[in-house]
């Protein structure tokens, strides 16, 4: 009994740490493993929270599939590379993607915020947090946007804010612009931070 309880405990303790360790760290510490963190990368839901730890686990508990047909992970290679946004298995199962971290004082929104800063003006104070997430949503993803589908739907979000502001755009000003001025004049009233 005592011979076989040596190899059996190695095949267990080595079994916890190859399938263990990716899924306790990404637990953890929120989406990293030690290597992710040196590399500035993460793990997180494709809506941007981060993961949980039945994602987590069922992320990694994939690498076996991703591994196929050997340790150099073709499948998984094959399947990164069929995508644009390059997941693998585990991340379609679990609904996650990995993402470059950046620091916060990196982070700024990607529309234009070097034109004048002024106070809210008109009826800005009357947008609402859940019309500024919206508007910032927008601006934020709207790249990410069919040309059509982007211009109706930022047409739609400005139409509700001239109806609840009175703000206009000024002549031949572009929808988006517009939005990115509303935007800033409602953050610049300091209402929401």
């Amino acid at each position: 009994m005592p011979k076989t309880l040596g190899p059996a405990l190695a095949i267990f303790v080595g079994f916890a740490i190859y399938w263990g360790y990716f899924a306790i760290f990404e637990i953890i510490w929120k989406g990293q493993t030690p290597g992710k963190r040196v590399a500035g990368i993460r793990v997180i839901k494709e809506s941007g929270r981060p993961i949980n730890a039945f994602e987590a686990i069922g992320r990694n508990l994939l690498r076996a599939v991703d591994m196929q047909p050997g340790v150099l992970y073709g499948f998984g290679m094959v399947c990164m590379m069929l995508n644009k946004q390059s997941r693998r298995l585990g991340d379609y199962v679990a609904g996650t993607v990995v993402v470059h971290e950046k620091p916060s004082e990196e982070v700024r929104p990607t529309w234009n915020t070097a034109s004048q800063a002024g106070s809210a003006t008109g009826g800005m104070g009357q947008v609402t947090a859940e019309e500024l997430v919206l508007i910032e949503t927008y601006l934020s993803r709207r790249f990410d946007l069919e040309p059509d589908v982007r211009l109706r739907t930022a047409i739609q979000i400005a139409d509700r804010i001239k109806a609840k502001t009175g703000l206009e755009p000024q002549a031949h000003q572009h929808v988006d612009d517009f939005l990115e001025e509303a935007a800033r004049k409602v953050r610049d009233s300091g209402r929401f931070q």
